[in-house]
This record gives structure tokens, sequence and C-alpha cells, in this order.
């Protein structure tokens, strides 16, 4: 069987659903399953890697110290490594499915 992006989807989502698709030296890809769900209140990611994140289904905000990024279904973001940002908003009536594309920055 042939493994599939939108499949496996639990009706019910208390926390976000990460699921590794890809993992290999330098990169990590996962999926992100949203459904209302958000950091919580003054949480930020600080990440030692890249993220590359493309929302594919749903809606989303993030919040960076500088600026708020809205995205939809094709809607594509870079985070550099260290950079500050919190998940501010997710659809809460509706799923959020991403692509997150983790990554080493180049030596």
């Amino acid at each position: 069987m042939i493994p599939n992006l939108f499949t496996d989807i639990p009706a019910q989502l208390p926390e976000e659903l990460f699921t590794t698709v890809l993992k290999a030296p330098g990169i990590r890809i996962e999926r992100i399953v949203s459904h209302g769900q958000t950091s919580p209140d003054g949480f930020w990611y600080d990440q030692p890697t890249g993220e590359w994140v493309i929302v594919l289904e749903g809606a989303a905000r993030i919040d960076f110290a500088d600026k708020t990024v809205e995205l939809g279904p094709g809607d594509y973001l870079d985070i550099p490594a260290h950079t500050k940002h919190r998940v501010a908003w997710t659809m809460p009536d509706e799923t959020t499915i991403w692509l997150a594309v983790h990554y080493s920055e180049p030596a």
C-alpha cells in the first residue's frame, strides 16, 4: 500500500498529531495535523534546524517576534534555524494538514 498524507487522520484530535514521513541524515519530513491547536501561551519554538513548512489543507497563523504570517492551502514558509516562532491559530472547525521539512543548515 502506498502511504498517503491525507489518510489515518483521527476524528478527535486533542493534541496536534506529528508523524515522521521520512528521516535521513540532515533531513526529517513530518506531517502535522492540527484542529484548533495553538502553541501554549508564552511558548516559542527555537529549533536548532531550519524548517520549511507548507499548509496542504486548512489554514494557520504563525507568530514571529516582529510579524504574523497567515497560511492557507499551498502557502509555504522557510523558517531559519533559531528563528523564534509559535503557532498562534489553526482552524477550530476543520483539519489543518501541514508538511514540515526540518533540515540542517549548510556548514
